[in-house]
């Protein structure tokens, strides 16, 4: 059980590390890097589980991803942030 939540701790770190690397490229358009800064305070907040968090992150990420005016390397880090999220479960 401890060893579960320690690996779903380093992925919401990698995850929160993407993220946070897409919101401080100078390439990513402004209303991306808010969504995704706002995204990463919420995955930071302990207010739900970690599980909840994750999954109302993949949700958003989705909602994000539509943008048609999104970079098409931006869109792929994001899958991948999404990709991480997705291992976490309690």
């Amino acid at each position: 059980m401890a060893d579960k939540k320690v690996q779903n701790q380093k992925s919401l770190d990698v995850a929160i590390q993407t993220l946070t690397q897409i919101a401080s490229n100078p390439t990513t358009p402004k209303n991306i890097k808010k969504n995704i800064s706002d995204l990463v305070a919420s995955l930071k907040a302990g207010e739900d589980s970690m599980s909840v968090r994750a999954a109302n992150a993949i949700s958003q990420l989705d909602d994000i991803t539509q943008d048609p005016n999104m970079p098409s390397y931006v869109r792929v880090t994001l899958w991948q942030a999404v990709s991480t999220l997705e291992s976490i479960r309690e």
